[in-house]
């Protein structure tokens, strides 16, 4: 028979075993977000996004970078799998829908990755289309 320190000693180190595990998936390995499923933080016509970018970058960082918004416009330019919204904002998608065309109204939610100040640019990734 195990004497009462083994048994502590045990079950000190299963529970230091436990919280180890909660801690590494709890706090340093995060999933991948699905950006699809999350509810936006913002909801903004395209121009106003890029106006809000060049006005005041880091205030516009606050707001939307990493954070998953919704962008309304007309797209303005379809190839592969990025959709460029009113010129302005480039919406990278995993699969873009086929049906979706140049010069048509669109809502796309995604990911605000950054404004790109050389091409006067908002980029989006793991985009989708609101229907």
């Amino acid at each position: 028979m195990m004497s009462k320190k083994a048994i502590t000693i045990v079950v000190v180190a299963i529970i230091l075993a436990l919280g180890a595990v909660g801690f590494y998936k709890g706090y340093l390995y995060k999933g991948a977000r699905d950006i699809g499923n999350e509810e936006a933080t913002s909801i903004i016509a395209a121009d106003q996004l890029v106006s809000d970018y060049k006005k005041d970058a880091m205030a516009a960082d606050q707001k939307y970078l990493n954070k998953t918004i919704e962008v309304k416009g007309k797209i303005t330019s379809v190839s592969d799998s990025v959709a460029i919204i009113d010129s302005v904002v480039v919406c990278g998608f995993d699969r873009l829908p086929e049906k979706k065309s140049n010069g048509k109204a669109a809502t796309v939610k995604g990911r605000c990755i950054g404004y790109d100040e050389l091409f006067g640019e908002v980029k989006l990734d793991q985009c989708t289309i609101k229907e």
